[in-house]
């Protein structure tokens, strides 16, 4: 039987949300999702958990040559995951990591300016985290955002995501409490091919969501 895909973000966010609903009531439950198309997925599960929805900011770390490939990410607090058989496979130098390294720090910078502005980043330490992407492919950018949170002290860390390959979330499992990921399909060729609409979300939906979030749903 085939397996059925997403709508959208939107719808996945609904769906994904319905896996959480043991969380809602949580008096520290807080939303943290990757952008950009993590936070109209994360939008939706806050928005039915009741749970406010704030950003954490994490960059992919791409092969040079070959973008789309992630050889590692980086996030916010100076924290980096590198992935060591990408780089030792594909012989990627140390000066060519670092140049890419610097390159997405620039864009680090640019989006807390442009997501939070003058808002700080939300307290994190003895709360129940709930991380959302809109889907998973190595895990290398979720892999980081991870280990910037459990340096922060949270209670309980949750991974969320619609879609990822059931090997990502193997390993995801021994670096936080616990997963929960709807479609694991098998092969596994990218996410985007799970919603019949993935368009890309721009800044300004973001801004938007994050503006939105929390409400009580109708």
């Amino acid at each position: 039987m085939a397996i059925e895909g997403f709508r959208d973000r939107a719808e996945a966010g609904r769906r994904l949300a319905e896996a959480l609903a043991h969380y809602t009531g949580d008096p520290g439950l807080l939303v943290l999702a990757l952008p950009r198309g993590g936070v109209e997925v994360g939008a939706e599960v806050a928005r039915r958990l009741r749970a406010p929805l704030d950003v954490v900011l994490v960059r992919k770390l791409g092969v040079p040559g070959h973008e789309e490939l992630a050889m590692g990410a980086i996030a916010t607090g100076g924290v980096r995951v590198l992935s060591e058989e990408v780089i030792a496979t594909l012989g990627v130098s140390e000066r060519e990591i670092a140049t890419v390294a610097a390159a997405e720090e620039g864009e680090l910078a640019r989006r807390e300016r442009a997501y939070r502005g003058r808002r700080g980043p939300p307290v994190v330490e003895g709360r129940t985290v709930v991380l959302v992407d809109d889907g998973l492919a190595t895990g290398a950018t979720m892999r980081a955002a991870a280990a910037v949170l459990r340096r922060m002290g949270p209670r309980r860390l949750v991974v969320a995501v619609p879609v990822a390959p059931a090997e990502t979330c193997r390993t995801l499992r021994a670096l936080v409490d616990e997963v929960v990921c709807l479609l694991t399909p098998e092969p596994f060729r990218s996410v985007g091919e799970w919603y019949d609409d993935f368009s890309q979300t721009s800044d300004d939906d973001v801004r938007r969501l994050l503006g939105t979030a929390g409400e009580e749903p109708a």
